[in-house]
């Protein structure tokens, strides 16, 4: 008896699993159309020999992941892909700050996907710790040169930040910890997120208030609703570019309650402050 009930359970875990792939599927459908338009963009990308940079921001639970994926599924995977960099070596400790990410920067005619990036510095390496304040103030005086002179070369320098609001996140995580999929999501951090919330906030504000601009700008994400984030991505990365081939026939225009400028988000915040005494989101 023992031994058909575990195989009852298994099967069910199979059928409901069957079930949310099934449904991804038909959710994902309406991505197909602008997946199509981004192998047109990288293809238009190689024919002028322009590198291009997309960095994904944002909260942990924030869907970044998710919709890295979609971006990239379809991509020609020798001119595409993921950067998820680690902690840093020893060694990488030393040298510039900027250098291990540059490493891994694209060539003409290549895309590079951030899955974070050197903005570590100004999110969540000032909250937890893992910088000196030395270290997070020289990364403000330096970033916004830094990423002027990339977009001088050549590069299309796309930023894009995912903004999850606090009880979405806490449904998400809980998912993470009962579901044995996705249990290995949950990490240390992701525990302390919650609790550490409005210091998030204020480090994002900062973060809008010195790095937005115009050379190299932010774009926020409302990702509640992780398949409008999708779209809409897909929908801000393609124009970012004026690339040969567009369909005339679909619809490029992002959704304003999903994408939000950085400016405007930060004259959000503001107000928030000075209505609540601290910002929010």
């Amino acid at each position: 008896m023992a031994e058909l009930a575990r195989l009852k359970a298994e099967r069910d875990e199979l059928e409901k699993e069957r079930d949310k792939l099934s449904s991804t599927v038909s959710k994902d459908q309406p991505l197909k159309p602008y997946q199509v338009e981004l192998l047109k963009l990288q293809r238009h990308l190689e024919a002028t020999q322009t590198p291009m940079i997309v960095l994904f921001e944002g909260r942990d639970a924030s869907g970044k992941g998710g919709t890295i994926r979609r971006v990239d599924r379809y991509l020609n995977e020798k001119r595409a892909r993921v950067v998820a960099l680690g902690k840093p070596t020893d060694v990488q400790k030393t040298q510039w700050y900027f250098q291990r990410y540059v490493e891994h920067f694209p060539g003409g005619g290549e895309i590079v996907l951030f899955d974070r990036s050197w903005y570590n510095r100004a999110l969540v390496e000032p909250v937890f710790g893992f910088c000196t304040k030395g270290e997070y103030r020289d990364f403000l005086k330096g970033v916004v040169g830094f990423e002027k002179d990339v977009v001088r070369q050549g590069t299309v320098l796309v930023k894009l930040y995912f903004s999850v609001d606090k009880k979405t996140q806490a449904k998400r995580f809980e998912r993470r910890r009962t579901d044995p999929l996705r249990q290995w999501k949950l990490s240390e951090i992701d525990v302390q997120a919650q609790e550490l919330w409005d210091d998030i906030t204020e480090m994002k504000h900062r973060m809008l208030e010195r790095t937005n601009v115009s050379s190299a700008p932010w774009t926020i994400i409302r990702s509640n609703s992780k398949p409008k984030a999708r779209l809409n991505t897909m929908k801000v990365i393609l124009n970012a570019v004026d690339y040969v081939g567009r369909d005339p026939d679909l619809d490029f225009t992002p959704d304003p309650e999903i994408v939000i400028s950085g400016e405007d988000e930060l004259r959000r915040m503001d107000e928030e402050r000075d209505r609540l005494g601290r910002p929010v989101g």
